[in-house]
Formats: structure tokens, C-alpha cells, sequence
């Protein structure tokens, strides 16, 4: 695989203002939005909440004490935060009683019609057209000619240095870069795509940039659609395009709406979970010397990673019935926000869940949903978070934190990871 561009001139391109926007910094904007500049640790707030009850009422800006996008979301509706593992999971696997349409007055603005806000049955008959083009095959494809060679360019531009920014130097783009090759787009595109990406998913505080972005991302995907229904290619978009079940297929707005949804969930979400992982096995130096030692112990570490730090710690439902999560009664009509954070840290689940170890007994954990939506994505996910790993791991000899560096912490409240992570190696 050729690149045209150095990672350094995609981010700068993605970054630089545009006409009339001086001062305008969207990956700013949306880092703001979601209280990365807040000193908060919201875990220790829920570990004190869920102490005291597994159900709480009331808004997340409340319970954070600070403004919260989720509670944009929930409008007027009452609002109530589900905290323990047993009642986010019991909410998330109901997915008759914990409707997802409620995402069609949020998201589904600016996204378009998508698997997010769908209920069954209609849920299922989408999920099943999309999978055609989540196969395990396909995965193993996008690694091996996709996703490492898209790593090994980030790498490179680094590599005989010594030390790096591994946020800005390669977690913040790769994930998004791969998702454009993945679609079949052109790499003079990226900064373009990647900018649009961002600000369609900080819709909720920037809304009508949101809908310019999403406007923007539509007039350029449809052409394509139309080019790969004609002339199919080994892309995302000509699987889509020709994915078929029950004689049903996709329209082109249903694949572009998927595409949109892709850029945040596909991207946003990797690097912050690749970024989380980084920090906790760099932390940890004992163990990354033992994941580095046995590279079996890599497995462990994405999910130790997810489970301590997941990208995005809640999402919401609406009661479509009276229900009672953990003895707690709950209305209909009801804003329902399953904490995927604070139920991956119950402590009646997990010993100390505030430390980061690998060696923990392996189970389940909820940083990609669980039930009839469980992401849709969690295999390209693990296979990016294990491809980086390695990638580092091959390439930067004994790498470390950087020990004239500030080590930048973990932060935001919904999406979460470090604004930086300086480190070193044996160039």
C-alpha cells in the first residue's frame, strides 16, 4: 500500500481552519464538549453513588457537577443513571422494554436512519445485511493489507527518533484513516473526511455544524454508492452495496447513514480505547514487560484496557414500558442511561476495579454493550487494539514513558482518553 501523505500533513490539513472559521478547531471543540479540560474523576463518583443505591434519578450533569452532553439527549424526559453491572446489563439484554428509538431525536439528525436507533424487528433484518461485511475473513483482510500497513506509515515517521506523541502521532489518526481506505476513499480526501467526522459526532453542542457535516458527508458518499453499485470494488461501501438477505438490500441512504455512524464508532471510539491501553500498560511497567515477554498476554491486555477504561462510558434507552431495575420502579417513557463505566467497575464484580491488571480471572465486561446491540464493530476493535499493540511492540524497542514529560491523564466524562502520551525507546 502507497501513502501520498505523512501523518503530519493529514492531522495539520484536518486542523487548519476554514474560510470564515478562523479560531476554529473542531477536534478542540469536541475535546471541550466532552469536559477533558474538568479535573472530575467521574469514577470515583460513581464508586460512591453505587455504594449507595444501583439506581440513581436525575441528570449525569448533576451527579458529575458539570454540564453532561447525555442529558442533551434525554430532552425534557425524566432521567435515571443505572450504575451496578447486573442492572446495566439486565437493561441493555431487554431490548423490548429499553427502547433504542430514542436515539432518532439525537443522533438520528444528523446520522440518518441507522442500527442505533432501530428496535427489533427491524433491528435484527438491518444487523443481519450489515454483518455480510463484518465476516471474520474479512477482519483477518482488513488486518493484514489494511490496518497494519496504515500503523507501520505511522511508525515510521517516528520511529528513528526516540520519542513521540503516540496520541497525536498515531492514535488520533490511524483509526479514522483506516475506516477511509476501508470505504474505498482517496487519501487526498482524509483531512476533509476526518474534519466533517469529528463534527458530526460533537452535534450535540455544535448542532448546526453537525448538520453541515452531515449534509457534506452525504452529497460526497452518494456518488460513491452509485460508483460501486456499477463497478464493485474490494471496499466497505461495494460489500454494503451488494449485500443482500431475503431478497432485501440496502438503499443508498441506509449505507450512507451507516457510513456516518461508522466515523464515530469506528474511529473515535478505537483511538481512545488504543490510547487507554497505552497508558495502562505504560503505567504498569511489570506488566508490559510481561505482555512484552509473552506476547499470549496481549489479549488479556485489550480487554483489561476496555474494562478499565472504556472509550464511551454510557449510553441511553428509553423505557418503552414500566419496568424495575434493581427494585428500582421506572416509568415509561423514562431516559434510561445504562453507565457502561461504573458497571465496569462494580466492585462486587471485580476486586479493586480501579487498578489496571491483566492478570485478573477473565470476564465478561461491558465496554461494547451486550444484548441485541452489542456493537456491531467489537471484532474490528479488538483486532485494532491487538494490531497497534503488536505494531509498538515490534518496533520501539524498550518503550517507556518519557521521563521529562508530564504524564497527561486519562480525562472526559462520556468519551475518554488522554489529551497526550509522551514516551521513548531505544531509537
Amino acid at each position: 500500500m502507497k501513502f501520498e501523505m505523512t501523518p503530519g500533513e493529514i492531522l495539520a490539513a484536518a486542523r487548519a481552519p476554514e474560510p470564515g472559521d478562523e479560531g476554529y478547531d473542531p477536534f478542540d471543540a469536541f475535546d471541550q464538549a466532552q469536559g477533558t479540560d474538568h479535573s472530575i474523576d467521574p469514577y470515583a463518583i460513581y464508586s460512591e453513588l453505587l455504594a449507595k443505591c444501583p439506581v440513581h434519578w436525575g441528570s449525569m450533569s448533576e451527579m458529575l457537577g458539570t454540564v453532561s452532553v447525555s442529558d442533551l439527549m434525554a430532552g425534557e424526559r425524566k432521567i435515571v443513571n443505572v450504575l451496578s453491572y447486573d442492572g446495566v446489563e439486565a437493561a441493555l439484554r431487554d431490548g423490548a422494554t429499553f427502547s433504542s428509538a430514542g436515539y432518532a431525536d439525537s443522533m438520528g439528525l444528523v446520522m440518518g436512519h441507522t442500527i442505533l436507533e432501530m428496535d427489533e424487528p427491524e433491528h435484527g433484518q438491518y444487523r443481519r445485511l450489515l454483518q455480510q461485511a463484518f465476516t471474520r475473513r474479512e477482519m483477518e483482510r482488513w488486518e493484514r493489507e489494511i490496518v497494519n500497513p496504515v500503523l507501520n506509515h505511522y511508525i515510521d515517521a517516528f520511529a528513528d527518533r526516540g520519542r513521540a506523541d503516540l496520541v497525536h502521532e498515531l492514535m488520533f489518526v490511524f483509526p479514522v484513516h483506516v475506516i477511509a481506505i476501508v470505504l474505498g476513499l482517496p487519501e487526498s480526501d482524509l483531512p476533509a473526511f476526518y474534519r466533517r467526522a469529528v463534527e458530526i459526532t460533537n452535534m450535540a453542542t455544535h448542532i448546526e455544524r453537525g448538520f453541515a457535516a452531515s449534509q457534506w458527508l452525504y452529497a460526497y458518499l452518494e456518488p460513491v454508492v452509485e460508483d460501486r453499485r456499477a463497478e464493485p470494488q474490494e471496499d466497505l461501501i461495494s460489500l454494503l452495496a451488494h449485500a443482500e438477505l431475503d431478497g432485501q438490500r440496502l438503499t443508498n441512504d441506509e449505507i450512507i447513514a451507516f457510513c456516518r455512524l461508522l466515523l464515530p464508532a469506528g474511529a473515535e471510539t478505537t483511538y481512545r480505547a488504543a490510547s487507554n491501553m497505552m497508558v495502562g500498560l505504560l503505567s504498569n511497567p511489570e506488566q508490559f514487560d510481561a505482555v512484552r515477554a509473552d506476547r499470549s498476554l496481549v489479549t488479556a491486555a485489550v480487554e483489561e484496557a476496555l474494562r478499565w477504561e472504556a472509550p464511551l462510558t454510557g449510553i441511553t434507552r428509553t423505557a418503552a414500558a414500566d419496568a424495575v431495575v434493581d427494585g428500582i420502579e421506572i416509568e415509561v417513557g423514562t431516559a434510561v442511561n445504562p453507565n457502561l463505566g461504573s458497571a465496569n467497575h462494580d466492585p462486587s464484580r471485580w476486586e479493586n476495579p480501579e487498578r489496571f491488571d491483566i492478570f485478573r480471572e477473565p470476564k465478561a465486561h461491558l465496554a461494547f454493550a451486550t444484548g441485541p446491540h452489542l456493537c456491531l464493530g467489537i471484532h474490528l476493535a479488538r483486532m485494532e487494539m491487538r494490531a497497534v499493540l503488536e505494531c509498538l511492540l515490534d518496533r520501539l524497542p524498550n518503550l517507556r514513558l518519557d521521563p521529562d514529560a508530564e504524564v497527561s491523564p486519562i480525562a472526559g466524562l462520556a468519551f475518554r482518553a488522554p489529551a497526550t502520551l509522551s514516551v521513548v525507546w531505544d531509537a
